[in-house]
């Protein structure tokens, strides 16, 4: 007896596709569009914007 029950043959990757790609294609858009906002000058000097952690520490001393 199968641990999970019966098995059908039932597509499930190929009808789901053009969901899994818009759901690419909004997670860039969205991630784009945040790292546009974050190089703004408004949020260029933030202390909560992720981009100056890349930035070497004494390069402000």
């Amino acid at each position: 007896m199968p641990l999970l029950g019966k098995k059908f043959g039932a597509p499930v990757a190929r009808p789901m596709l053009p969901f899994y790609v818009s759901g690419l294609v909004i997670l860039y858009g969205v991630n784009a569009f945040a790292n546009t906002l974050a190089a703004t000058d408004e949020y260029k000097n933030d202390p909560r914007n992720p981009a100056l952690k890349n930035k070497d520490p004494n390069a402000g001393h």
